[in-house]
């Protein structure tokens, strides 16, 4: 059975092992989400403890899947701070570990964070995933747009440098009518 759930900094603090688990399984997987080694666990360590202090200013927001009881997915949505971009947030580190893939836990991590970003007054989404990607896939089943594409954007684990596509999302209803439909 497949639980989702909102973690504050306190709850995440308490499973920060289980996220390193996650995120060290996705690396080791091939993800291309920031890191070159798996096997470099004080970086993904740190990554976690710092979205924590993140979680705790309330610049960013963490949900999880539990998969019978195990922590088996992730998916941050990280508020713009700036003043001019307070409409808008990015979604980051939409993992499901290997072993819990195929279940729908990252449509439905992602279709959460959407819908707990414009419950928040978001009206723009932004991501990006390396090109060619699976999540490619997913991201445009769900309704997100190319908004283009950078070469040698990011380094793998096998020291190759990939293309990454940036990614939007907007909420319809927050468009004023002389906007374009073409978003």
């Amino acid at each position: 059975m497949i639980d989702y759930q909102k973690l504050n900094a306190e709850e995440a603090h308490l499973v920060l092992s289980e996220l390193g688990d996650v995120l060290q399984s996705c690396v080791k997987d091939g993800a291309s989400v920031g890191f070159t080694d798996p096997a470099d666990r004080l970086s993904i360590d740190n990554f976690w403890k710092d979205k924590i202090y993140s979680l705790a200013s309330h610049d960013c927001e963490l949900l999880v899947a539990r998969d019978n009881g195990v922590l088996a997915g992730t998916v941050i949505i990280n508020y713009c701070g700036m003043p001019n971009g307070r409409h808008r947030a990015e979604i980051s580190k939409l993992l499901v570990h290997p072993q819990s893939r195929r279940q729908g836990i990252a449509r439905q991590l992602m279709s959460q964070a959407e819908n707990m970003a414009w419950g928040k007054g978001i009206s723009l989404l932004v991501l990006d995933t390396r090109t060619g990607d699976v999540a490619s896939e997913l991201y445009r089943s769900l309704g997100w747009q190319t908004a283009g594409t950078i070469p040698l954007y990011a380094q793998s684990i096998d020291n190759r440098f990939h293309s990454t596509t940036f990614m939007y999302k907007v909420k319809k209803e927050s468009i004023p009518p002389f906007i374009s439909e073409n978003l």
